[in-house]
This record gives structure tokens, C-alpha cells and sequence, in this order.
């Protein structure tokens, strides 16, 4: 399939209601603008587990989305693909991130695990700007939903969304989602266990 980017309308994601509520809530973790290495390690163990170059533990604000946990191939490896064939190369991924670019936002607003075999299936994010400046083909995300128990009943916050991405089209099937929600569930444990050990991330 090709994919001729001209004249096609790159769509926002859907309004977020609870990014005020997520903002407050990071803010008291203190996670969510700077780099973590248990993230970043988790982030290591999605990309392996799903055999996919990149992965990204994402907390998103209203301006930017961040990589607060960050997987990318190692430097050897996008040397060598440059030098043997330019279509198979990996360009770098920043730690921050438009909200037009990905489908993180989606899956924040959705509150859903989002599985794309093929984004240039879908017409609707046909214009997403990382398909053309990652080569994206594949996604696969899910919300780190956090609930508690409150006076006035459950509350639930999207924390942000852990997700693997790939150059090539992936069938992610049941046990992909699987994977990625069990990976979700990780890193939600993980949070709450540094809260309530007072623990701030290492840096």
C-alpha cells in the first residue's frame, strides 16, 4: 500500500476532559516531565516482549505528550541500517511529542487499549504526522488507568498510556492487547508502590 501524504487532513483527538484532573495528579506523583529509568526499563521489556524497535511509557499534559519511559534501537543498530538500506532505518524519537502526533491521545480520551495492525488502514489517521516522520505501520497502546476509592464513590484517572510502535505492520491479536494491558497494570502497581513508600523517581 502506498501513502501519498498531499492535501490530507490530519485530525486533533477527541477533547480530554480529565487532562486538568491527570495534570493535578501527576504533579502530586512527581512523574511525567522528566526521564525515568524504571520507566525507561519497562519501556525496554515492552518493545522486547512485542519485538518492536520502539516503545514508550507516555504521560501527556495540554500542551505536549512526554516519554517519560523511552525505548529506541540502540545507536550501532540505526547505523547499520542507514548504511544498508535507507527504507529500514529507525530516525530518533524525541522524549516529547505534539498531541496531533500518535494515537496516545486516543487512547487517553478512549480510556481503551487501541491495537492499529495497519495505520494506513484507517483514513481517518491516514494524515498523522509520525507516519510520515517515523514511517510508522503499527501501534499498539493502552491507558494507565488509576482508581481510588473516594467519599463520593470511585475515581478513575488516566494517568497516560504505555505503547509499542513499528516501522512494519504487526497482527497484534488478543494476546498483543493482552500483553500491553498487563503492561499498563505494571506500571500502575509500580506508581502506587512508590507512593506509598514516598519514593520520588532516581535521577
Amino acid at each position: 500500500m502506498t501513502y501519498n501524504p498531499t492535501n490530507v487532513r490530519r485530525l486533533a483527538p477527541q477533547p480530554d476532559p480529565g487532562v486538568q484532573a491527570r495534570m493535578d495528579r501527576l504533579r502530586e506523583l512527581g512523574i511525567g516531565t522528566l526521564p525515568d529509568p524504571e520507566f525507561d526499563a519497562i519501556a525496554a521489556k515492552a518493545a522486547q516482549l512485542a519485538s518492536t524497535p520502539y516503545a514508550m511509557v507516555n504521560f501527556l499534559s495540554d500542551r505536549q505528550q512526554y516519554f517519560a519511559g523511552l525505548h529506541v534501537p540502540p545507536s550501532h543498530q540505526h547505523s547499520a541500517a542507514l548504511q544498508t538500506s535507507p527504507s529500514t532505518a529507525h530516525p530518533p524519537v524525541d522524549r516529547t511529542m505534539d498531541l496531533d502526533h500518535g494515537w496516545c491521545p486516543y487512547v487517553v480520551t478512549r480510556k481503551k487499549a487501541l491495537p492499529l495492525n495497519d495505520v494506513l488502514e484507517y483514513p481517518r489517521w491516514k494524515g498523522n504526522p509520525v507516519i510520515t516522520k517515523l514511517g510508522i505501520r503499527s501501534y499498539l497502546g493502552a491507558p494507565l488507568i488509576e482508581r481510588r476509592e473516594t467519599e463520593f464513590g470511585e475515581s478513575a484517572v488516566v494517568l497516560g498510556t504505555v505503547c509499542v510502535i513499528d516501522t512494519e505492520k504487526h497482527s497484534w491479536g488478543q494476546s498483543g492487547v493482552d500483553l500491553i494491558k498487563g503492561l499498563a497494570e505494571e506500571l500502575v502497581t509500580l506508581i502506587h508502590q512508590r507512593e506509598r513508600q514516598g519514593a520520588r523517581p532516581a535521577r
